[in-house]
């Protein structure tokens, strides 16, 4: 359940940067949580939301101490709550429907286009990977519902990232199979994967 209003994220392109920047931010200003560390490609990420005052005023200053070593950040004022719950964690809702997939190169990228989707649109996020290992260094994010709403999601998220000169790759299933939404309900991740039998021929 959402309980700040304001989210940020800031991404660094090397560590030590990151490190130096998120002890400036956290000096700066009474923010009410930061979660931060390295993830692939040899970044350093920074997630930390609380007041909207307070936000700003730490995402300034990680920009102005990161300096050239950022390499995307975002700051959402009011975030919507499905990306505050995804984002920290909560446990996600499953669903039939259309799928979209929205694969970023950035962690900040494919919250954006999140952001923009979930405020457009009815749809349900399903998960989003900020990342996370296997990722190098993107962000992918998973949509569930009605196929003109799906539709509709990526092209507000693909209008989002264009206006900030992003791009993003897409995919849109309109009828997924049962089997693969059984999978896609627990993670994208292969390693927290088990095998699923399924009716097919063996050997045998």
């Amino acid at each position: 359940m959402k309980t700040h209003p304001a989210l940020a994220i800031v991404e660094f392109s090397d560590i030590p940067a990151g490190i130096f920047a998120t002890d400036a931010l956290l000096k700066k200003a009474p923010i009410a949580f930061v979660k931060c560390g390295t993830i692939t490609r040899g970044r350093y990420l920074a997630l930390f939301g609380g007041s909207t005052a307070s936000v700003e005023e730490a995402m300034a200053e990680a920009l102005a101490q990161g300096g050239d070593a950022v390499l995307d950040r975002l700051l959402l004022a009011d975030v919507h709550p499905r990306v505050y719950d995804a984002i920290l964690g909560t446990p996600r809702a499953g669903g039939n429907g259309s799928l979209a997939i929205i694969e970023t190169d950035t962690v900040a990228s494919n919250v954006r286009a999140a952001e923009a989707a979930l405020k457009a649109t009815s749809v349900d996020l399903l998960e989003i990977r900020l990342a996370d290992s296997g990722l190098s260094g993107k962000g992918v994010s998973l949509y569930l519902g009605p196929l003109h709403e799906i539709e509709e999601a990526v092209a507000v998220a693909a209008r989002a990232l264009d206006a900030h000169g992003l791009a993003a790759r897409s995919r849109i299933i309109p009828a997924p199979h049962d089997s693969l939404l059984a999978q896609l309900g627990r993670s994208t991740w292969f390693e927290s994967q088990h095998v699923l039998e399924l009716e097919g021929e063996d050997a045998g």
